[in-house]
């Protein structure tokens, strides 16, 4: 199944700029070492596929997932082989105690690249996972930041998103306040990162539960008033590694708008990803009636599927990759748009921030308000969308 055409492109994004700079990222890559943190999920498995294909002296991948670490070994075992460079892979959390005296133990790389995150909007729902999401998308950053500046680190790159612009739901908020800490940390070691939109299938997505309906047997749903960008993991990971390499300190590397990067909607590749199986969707006009259908629709043909208006929490209307306020490099490169470090100074807030959330985790006890609070106070004018529906209150 050709992901491109179910998205509605057929041509890759970058593919020109890594034509004419293959030479200098093969050469710069072969010579270096690499710890990919993150490095199982689907982004990080496409950089670290970017990497491994251009022989690097060491790639170290750490993951907290062991299964998706196995996997992602067999697949590149599969598709390139071996290289001759020191290739492994740990399967560790990087808030623990292990990951440190990893990091102790070696700690010598001349690139970290961090794609590890919490990505859904639903984990907001509540306040416990939501206080998983700041630890893992700005605390563990901040100390693998500050682990690499100790350790002398050429170059630290991690994964933003694109609705870390003018956000307006907590994932969004937590990778722009993310990008803060890095901006100040910038002042001591070399930072790049990327914004880009939703990687079609990736593992978790709307797109991936399209796959998991049909192998259960279950109706497909897809709203169909939303407009989103959508990118191949191939391109996320040409994208990150492209920025970590020839960005320069500060960089927010993000895709171009053309006329081959275009909204599309989650119902229209609904219809495409049924079509490209050799089935005809058949709409329902509520829940129950899709669940029904399963039983009594011949599913060689046709499948159920219902396509719905979203009104859950944190729903941005539009996507956007930067803002009218920040400032913009679209000469560089074919495809790639690069926001400037513009080396604001954030240290009031983020000590303020950091204190807060450290008094909340030493009590063992905050809600969902007070961390509201603190994101508006980190982000003046968060426009949060509060519907009181969340994902999981849907099929």
């Amino acid at each position: 199944m050709n992901i491109l055409q179910l998205i509605g492109r057929d041509k890759e994004l970058f593919v020109n700029d890594i034509e004419q700079n293959e030479s200098a990222l093969s050469d710069i890559v072969s010579h270096s070492s690499f710890l990919v943190l993150g490095g199982a999920g689907s982004i990080g498995q496409a950089v670290v596929k970017e990497i491994f294909k251009r022989n690097p002296l060491k790639l170290h991948v750490v993951d907290i997932s062991e299964n998706n670490l196995v996997e992602l070994v067999r697949d590149i075992r599969s598709s390139f082989g071996y290289i001759d460079g020191d290739f492994q892979t740990f399967a560790l959390d990087i808030g623990s105690v292990a990951y440190d005296a990893f990091w102790k133990a070696d700690g010598q790389y001349d690139y970290v690249l961090n794609l590890s995150a919490l990505k859904h909007v639903r984990s907001e729902k509540d306040p416990f996972t939501l206080m998983r999401m700041i630890q893992t998308n700005i605390f563990n950053t901040d100390k693998t930041l500050e682990q690499s500046i100790q350790k002398g680190v050429k170059k630290y790159f991690c994964v933003s998103t694109d609705k870390a612009a003018n956000p307006v739901n907590m994932m969004g908020a937590s990778k722009r306040i993310m990008e803060m800490f890095v901006n100040k940390r910038s002042r001591d070691i070399p930072v790049s990162m990327a914004r880009f939109a939703n990687v079609a299938f990736s593992d978790g997505s709307l797109l991936h539960g399209f796959d998991q309906r049909i192998r259960k047997l279950q109706p497909i749903v897809a709203p169909h008033d939303i407009r989103r960008y959508f990118v191949i993991p191939k391109e996320s990971g040409e994208l990150c590694l492209i920025s970590c390499i020839f960005g320069e300190n500060g960089d927010i590397f993000f895709p171009k708008l053309s006329e081959h990067l275009h909204l599309i909607t989650f119902a229209e590749i609904a219809i495409k990803y049924l079509k490209a199986k050799g089935l005809e969707p058949y709409v329902c006009a509520s829940e129950d009636e899709a669940r029904q259908m399963v039983q009594q629709l011949d599913l060689s043909k046709h499948w159920p599927c219902l396509f719905t208006l979203s009104d859950t929490t944190g729903e941005k209307d539009f996507e956007e990759f930067y803002t009218d306020k920040e400032v913009l490099d679209l000469n560089r490169f074919e495809s790639v748009g690069i926001i400037k470090n513009q080396q604001e100074n954030y240290d009031g807030q983020i000590n303020y921030f950091s204190q807060a959330i450290e008094s909340m985790l030493n009590q063992k006890s905050w809600d969902k308000q007070a961390i509201m609070d603190l994101f508006h106070y980190m982000i003046p004018g968060f426009g949060h969308k509060e519907t009181g529906r969340y994902l999981d209150g849907k099929m």
